[in-house]
Formats: C-alpha cells, sequence, structure tokens
C-alpha cells in the first residue's frame, strides 16, 4: 500500500532520513520508534509531501507520490494528526470535525453523511457535538482531532505522538480511539515516545537509529527484542548489535 525505498531527505544541507526502506500493509496498524533525532517526524513530514526527499521513492497505490503538493496527498487518502494540539477551543466539537471536510463544504450531502459515519465511530463527538471544544480532556481532544482526519475518509491515517502530554486516563480514551480506527479498515502509521504504548497498539513495528531503520518486524516481536532493551531501556545498543557484512 504504501511503500519507501532508498529515501534520503533533510533541512539545509543536512541528512535526516539516511536511505529509509518502509513497507506499510493494508490494515496494518504500524509504529515507529526511536531516539530523539532518529528521523521519525522526518518520516511522516516526507509521506505527506511537507518535505520533499532528495532521494528515493515513496509509492502510495502504485504511485509515485515523492514532491507531490500536501494538499494533493490529502486527496490521494493520507491523512495526518500533528503532535500539536490542534483543537478550536472556543468552536464546537461539531465544527471542529468539520473544519476536516472543509475543501467538500459545497458537498453538503456527503459532509453530513462523513459527519454522521464519525459519530457513530466516535460516538462522543456525536453526544457532545455542540459542546465547546475547550471544556473537553485531554483524551477526548485527540479523539476530536482523529474524528476531524477521517472527514475526507482517508485510507492512510497518520498520528504524530498521539500520546503526548496524555495522563493514564486519557491513554485509554486514546487506546480505544485508534483501535476504532483500526477495526473500521484504517491503516494507521504512528510514531511514539511512549514505547510500550505504541507498539502494544500497533500489529508492526519499527525502529529508527540516525536516520536508519534498524528493524521492522511485528510489534510483539520489536517490543521483546533484546536490542529494544538496550535502546530504550538502558545499555548499549552495540551490544546486540551484529557485524555489518563485508563483501569482497
Amino acid at each position: 500500500m504504501l511503500s519507501l525505498s532508498k529515501v534520503i531527505a533533510g533541512y539545509g544541507y543536512g541528512d535526516v532520513l539516511k536511505g529509509v526502506d518502509l513497507e506499510l500493509e493494508r490494515g496494518s496498524t504500524t509504529c515507529i520508534v526511536g531516539p530523539n533525532g532518529a528521523g521519525k517526524s522526518t518520516v511522516l513530514r516526507a509521506i505527506s509531501g511537507i518535505l520533499r526527499p532528495r532521494q528515493g521513492t515513496i509509492t502510495f497505490e502504485g504511485s509515485d507520490i515523492r514532491g507531490v503538493a500536501p494538499a494533493d496527498i490529502l486527496a490521494r487518502g493520507i491523512a495526518q494528526v500533528p503532535q500539536s494540539n490542534g483543537i478550536f477551543p472556543n468552536l464546537t466539537v461539531r465544527e471542529n470535525v468539520l473544519m476536516g471536510g472543509y475543501i467538500l463544504r459545497r458537498e453538503r450531502g456527503l459532509i453530513q453523511r462523513r459527519l454522521g459515519a464519525v459519530g457513530e465511530l466516535f460516538p462522543m463527538v456525536a453526544e457532545r457535538g455542540e459542546e465547546q471544544a475547550g471544556n473537553l480532556s485531554g483524551g477526548q481532544r485527540r479523539t476530536v482531532e482523529f474524528a476531524r482526519s477521517l472527514m475526507l475518509d482517508p485510507t492512510l491515517v497518520m498520528l504524530d505522538e498521539p500520546s503526548v502530554g496524555l495522563d493514564p486516563k486519557a491513554l485509554r480514551v486514546i487506546a480505544g480511539a485508534i483501535k476504532q480506527m483500526s477495526d473500521a479498515g484504517k491503516t494507521l502509521l504512528m510514531i511514539e515516545q511512549n514505547v510500550r504504548f505504541g507498539l502494544r497498539m500497533a500489529t508492526h513495528g519499527v525502529v529508527m537509529e540516525g536516520g536508519r531503520v534498524l528493524m521492522h518486524d511485528r510489534a510483539d516481536a520489536v517490543l521483546n527484542n533484546p536490542e529494544m532493551t538496550d535502546l530504550f531501556f538502558g545499555g548499549t545498543v552495540a551490544a546486540h548489535r551484529r557485524p555489518a557484512a563485508t563483501t569482497a
């Protein structure tokens, strides 16, 4: 469904991504983890069109989307929920969600059908639709952001650290919302600093370090890999890393 091949990308004269290969299966939930500076957010920016890769290809649904404008990426079926709080607190929940369908504003029937579908997926959005979004809890605000991202019925939804700044109660709300999107058939790609949370929500895990993919496997296999213990929970990565292959 989505494929990155030998992607090199960065800012100014520096490369952050140094030959990233990544494959996403349709209907999967893939979580990218790694230390600060690993290149996780840069991967999302390259896919969404915010950052044009210098080399490599990004293929979505059979078409190369490298360098395609962000608006066109969105129209092709890739939506992103940013890390920062994107809620408009003085607007109602319903108005916040409708912002996600702004480009459909002349198709009122379609907008109402999409709003109804989002309300069925996230009942809180329908039940509290006329309340100001600023009155919601952290987990509920994040859910509204998820709902807004679905107004264009994307095939792939990218989540930038959905757990950031949330307490345990809010995390449970978000975990439920992520599962609801997955159960609805959405393909999800998220990056997380909360390694255990992210990988437990995912079907597949990706570990990045220094702008490269170190590991790509089933989420449970990644979480239980000894190298993960070193990378995120103390120790040295080199202790478990195999020597690089050499050629004559």
